[in-house]
């Protein structure tokens, strides 16, 4: 245990040097993170109950119901052991840390326990640690563009192999770490799930002891894991078409791998691991272990081959092949580095330290690449702009204060995000910080958020919200279309028609837009612009009511109106229950995703809307209730049994 002490003192010291550098001066606001952030304070505000539904965004949606709550779940159970002393932004920071240093620790702790070496562990948890590549799970991507939930997720892979590891060389006992960890990853970013499944089913293959008991004991593994997210996962599947698939990114297994094999690093790491699967095959009574890791790249492989061949085709994007590829790039790196212990064997005198060193400096040789390094050694200069660096810099503050003095109703904004760089390509440096209006200025907001899954988001984007793959990012529309309709053929009837569905009654852009809003300027129901900053802000000159807050989850609606349905300025969700005095109402949706209520019976006055959990929501609670009591029981008659616990995975 002692000589593993320097080489983790080493990854430790260099990954506070990097955190520090890139995280330590403020809350990290370029592009996601704003919007992760909200959504931690959703969990912390709502409760963590997935279907929650949360007004703040795209005229009210669930969103952890219909994105992974993990994350969230986290940050709000720091916030609330911490008895609130731990304010949202705080604990979001803490997230932060864990996210950046979650993978290489973890890959660390598996490659030392199959290498018996710290030292040998090291290059590998370097490269898992720094990883960009074109990975969503990346340095670039999962921790400095935010998609945090992403390499959190990716970071749980390593320890659910940890879990595995004493049941793959041959221990009777049922790894009862390892349902717990599958669901973490699942609930954390389920693009990981399949690789995490893999990894289960080769420790099936792979593993000592009865072939026949050990399919039984992985397939229990994962039936328990599906199951304790289950809460998660029954809901999403029964309202599944309430989530459009974010299929923006390049899916295509002909650009995935020529992104890859342009890169050097995985072609080394890819030629380390057929090094490796050679000295295991070639040795006698090779351990276990050492198969099974070599196995899970070309079965991670296979997955985003059966996706792009089978699952792409037949319309299933919710899992697109390139996320399925950063599994596929963790599953290498650990497999490469199975081969460490050929070079202090050819080089004795190198010894574990020095073949250590002689590793990592021909990683950090090929850590270069294009359009953003194959690893991220350290954070450049500029690129991990804080909150307090934009509000001087755009003044959010004074944009805040002007939104809370618009009349009632919902700020639209017409750009997503607020650049950082003014220059004209749409991905140029960004932060989707207007994603906190509803929590620094009280309004709810359309737009100025991400990418987003929300029907109400998909009509935003194309004017309706029927249900298709949204494979145009946000930010490629900013300044060029609002409901489908480019700036240049909106006009002013159609724009304040959408206003009025969505109870619009303020609009913010940017100078950027200055001179071509003829819609908005000749819409005589706004006012303005007001300049505040390079905002420009128009005012409805009167209020648009919103449902009235009623208690948790509750709203009410004045039910005037005539024929047999009433509009209501609020999205469509399936769990939303309608009723006027007695009677129960009919509800459902229109070509925007809208909520549209039946006519109350004569004499209603005012609609009374609930949102509560139905069916499937009390399966998907009772399966994990079920399975916890399971895992629960199985603890309980472990220790009853007596003998050694096992160190890990038990």
């Amino acid at each position: 245990m002692r000589r593993a002490l320097p080489p983790l003192g080493l990854l430790l010291a260099y990954g506070a040097a990097f955190g520090a550098a890139a995280l330590g001066r403020g809350l990290v606001v370029y592009d996601d993170h704003p919007g992760q952030l909200y959504r931690l304070h959703h969990a912390i505000a709502l409760g963590p109950a997935p279907w929650r539904l949360d007004p703040g965004w795209w005229a009210g949606y669930a969103e952890l119901q219909y994105y992974p709550p993990g994350a969230a779940w986290l940050g709000a159970l720091l916030h609330g052991i911490s008895w609130g002393v731990l304010g949202a932004v705080t604990c979001y920071e803490i997230l932060l840390w864990a996210a950046w240093l979650l993978p290489g620790l973890a890959t660390y702790w598996l490659l030392a326990r199959v290498l018996g070496s710290g030292w040998l562990a090291l290059p590998g948890a370097l490269v898992a640690l720094t990883l960009s590549a074109g990975a969503r799970s990346g340095v670039e991507e999962g921790l400095r563009w935010g998609l945090v939930a992403a390499r959190l997720g990716w970071g749980a892979l390593p320890l659910l192999g940890v879990s595995l590891l004493p049941w793959v060389r041959g221990s009777p006992r049922f790894p009862l770490a390892a349902p717990p960890l599958l669901a973490a990853v699942i609930l954390l970013h389920p693009s990981h799930a399949p690789a995490a499944l893999a990894l289960l089913a080769l420790g099936a293959w792979a593993g000592g002891g009865s072939r026949s008991g050990n399919w039984i004991r992985a397939a229990c593994a994962a039936a328990l894991g599906l199951g304790l997210a289950a809460v998660w996962l029954v809901p999403l599947g029964a309202h599944l078409r309430m989530a459009l698939p974010l299929a923006w990114g390049e899916a295509s297994l002909a650009a995935l791998t020529m992104g890859l094999a342009l890169r050097p690093l995985v072609l080394v790491l890819a030629l380390a691991s057929v090094a490796a699967w050679l000295g295991a095959t070639r040795g006698s009574g090779s351990d276990p272990a050492a198969r099974w890791l070599l196995a899970w790249p070309p079965a991670a492989a296979a997955l985003v081959a059966l996706d792009a061949w089978v699952a792409a085709p037949l319309g299933i994007r919710w899992l697109p092949g390139d996320r399925l590829v950063d599994g596929f790039l963790l599953a290498l790196v650990i497999a490469a580095s199975l081969a460490a212990p050929i070079l202090p064997s050819r080089f004795p005198r190198l010894g574990h330290a020095g073949a250590a060193a002689v590793l990592v400096a021909v990683t950090a040789l090929l850590s270069g690449g294009a359009p953003e390094p194959s690893l991220s050694l350290w954070p450049k200069w500029g690129q991990w702009p804080t909150y307090g660096e934009l509000d001087r810099g755009v003044r959010l503050g004074a944009l805040w204060q002007a939104l809370r003095e618009a009349p009632p109703g919902r700020v639209l904004f017409l750009r997503s995000a607020v650049s950082l760089q003014y220059r004209p390509e749409w991905w140029r440096p960004h932060s989707h910080v207007t994603a906190l209006a509803p929590v620094l200025a009280g309004r709810d907001i359309v737009n100025g958020t991400f990418t987003h899954p929300a029907p109400v988001a998909g009509a935003f984007y194309t004017g309706s919200a029927v249900f298709r793959p949204v494979t145009t990012l946000v930010e490629q529309r900013d300044g060029v279309s609002l409901f489908g309709v480019a700036y240049a053929e909106m006009t002013s009837r159609a724009f304040s028609a959408w206003c009025r569905r969505l109870a619009i009654s303020a609009v913010v852009t940017t100078d950027e837009d200055e001179g071509r809003l003829g819609f908005l300027d000749a819409d005589s129901g706004f006012a303005g612009p007001r300049r505040v900053g390079p905002f420009l802000v128009y005012m409805s000159r009167t209020g648009r009511p919103l449902p009235a807050p009623a208690g948790f989850q509750r709203w009410t609606w004045p039910a005037t109106g005539s024929g047999a349905w009433r509009e209501v300025p609020m999205a469509f969700s399936p769990n939303l229950r309608a009723r006027a005095g007695a009677a129960e109402l009919p509800v459902g949706g229109d070509d925007a995703g809208l909520l549209v209520v039946g006519a109350p019976p004569a004499g209603g006055a005012v609609i009374e809307l609930r949102h509560e959990p139905g069916a499937a929501e009390e399966i998907g609670l009772a399966l994990s209730a079920l399975s916890l009591a399971t895992l629960g029981a199985a603890r309980v008659r472990r220790r009853g049994e007596g003998g050694p616990a096992q160190t890990s995975g038990s």
